[in-house]
């Protein structure tokens, strides 16, 4: 039996089309790692190719890869050595190259909603500022988390025939873009000064025409659902009472041992025990004599990629940009960044009809018509509300009796 990799095993399935190939399993699943193996069976009549699998729970391998797009960002031409003029005088370059419209082409035709078709609107880039609760009309308590938009803008737009090309050409995943139905748009957050970055990392920023970000993400977006680079996304982009997916990097906590990574008892701590009071006991024992892959063992801790889905916005601050949003457990640390789209759930995305959906592809502020500071939803009690109402009655006067009671004797 020869182990191969999975790239390895796929090409030599695609080159044996002719021959009985039967797949046995190709299981793609965060948590469990499937090893190929190409067994050569041999028959008296004819050959017959297969491919088995073995399935390991709670076992993932960190990816440290760059991707083929990754450019060197940090380390510019800036100088700390130059006089005050001559700061004064690039700080005044960056101002005129930036404060034109970052809008340099003519608009693109807005896309429209359309029933028939995917409707994947880009997302947004926001920041975790922590949590506050909220209170119903009917007095429940309800915990949400503040994110803000801040300063997001359209950088690019990759139409799907590119992307078709470049997944031709690096071998990359080719069911992103659904058929060539989807393209990819890239969304920054945070202006920051250009002089901090390399010329590669400020090439990304020449089509949008706007300074460079300090994050960036990408978002499949569908084909009517475009938005021209250089345009600004807000926190108008949701409305109050649809429902989001949300997703960040956890807490990293570093290397942990296996009671505070896995929960585990630890050893005795009296009546005999050296050096064994936090350690974990016994790795692999039995037939194999070896440690079984997926162990619970001490490592690395958090930081890994987890996303909710299904969260509903109670409320939305137009002023500064910040949706609160249900649930305390959002991932990630106060003022990470987290990644903002429209739930992917059948049951959610059933609620848009061609009259009730979000702004498509994006909310853009018009000059004639003001937009409101603040949005509820109808069930969210307002903090401009009263919280008790008093209702008015009638007092009844109470008649006092004249004189001592007098006691009643029996006869």
């Amino acid at each position: 039996m020869l182990k191969l990799n999975i790239q390895s095993a796929r090409a030599i399935l695609s080159s044996l089309t002719h021959a009985n190939v039967v797949k046995t399993g190709l299981v793609n699943d965060t948590n469990l790692v499937t090893s190929y193996y190409l067994t050569n069976k041999l028959d008296t009549q004819s050959h017959n190719f297969s491919i088995n699998y073995q399935q390991v729970a709670y076992y993932r391998r960190n990816n440290f890869t760059r991707p083929f797009n990754w450019v060197k960002r940090r380390g510019g031409g800036y100088d700390e050595n130059i006089n005050t003029d001559n700061k004064e005088f690039l700080n005044q370059v960056l101002l005129d190259k930036y404060s034109e419209s970052p809008l340099k082409e003519a608009p693109w035709k807005k896309g429209e909603y359309n029933a028939n078709s995917i409707n994947k609107r880009l997302g947004l880039l926001g920041i975790k500022l922590g949590s506050i609760p909220q209170w119903t009309k009917d007095g429940k308590k309800i915990h949400t988390t503040l994110i803000q938009v801040l300063d997001n803008h359209v950088i690019d737009y990759i139409p799907p025939e590119v992307l078709i090309e470049r997944n031709n050409i690096y071998n990359s995943n080719a069911k992103r873009t659904k058929n060539g139905n989807l393209g990819m748009a890239i969304v920054g957050a945070i202006s920051s000064d250009p002089r901090n970055y390399t010329p590669q990392y400020l090439d990304i920023f020449k089509n949008a025409g706007v300074p460079p970000k300090r994050k960036l993400t990408k978002f499949m977006v569908s084909q009517n659902a475009v938005v021209q680079p250089g345009t600004p996304l807000y926190a108008a982009h949701f409305r109050v009472g649809d429902y989001i997916d949300v997703g960040s990097h956890t807490i990293g906590f570093g290397f942990q041992g296996v009671m505070k990574r896995w929960g585990f008892k630890g050893g005795p701590r009296s009546h005999g025990s050296t050096k064994f009071h936090r350690k974990r006991g016994t790795i692999g024992s039995g037939r194999d004599r070896r440690p079984i892959k997926g162990m619970k063992m001490a490592g690395r801790m958090g930081s890994k990629w987890r996303q909710l889905m299904g969260l509903k916005i109670w409320r939305i601050n137009n002023k500064y940009n910040i949706l609160y949003i249900h649930g305390p457990v959002i991932p990630g640390p106060t003022h990470s960044y987290v990644r903002i789209t429209d739930s992917c759930l059948p049951k959610n995305r059933e609620r848009f009809t061609a009259e009730s959906h979000p702004p498509f592809p994006t909310y853009y502020p018009d000059q004639n018509q003001a937009i409101a500071e603040e949005f509820f939803d109808e069930e969210l009690h307002k903090y401009t509300d009263p919280t008790i109402t008093f209702e008015t009655f009638e007092v009844k006067k109470i008649t006092k009796r004249d004189g001592a009671k007098i006691a009643r004797i029996k006869s």
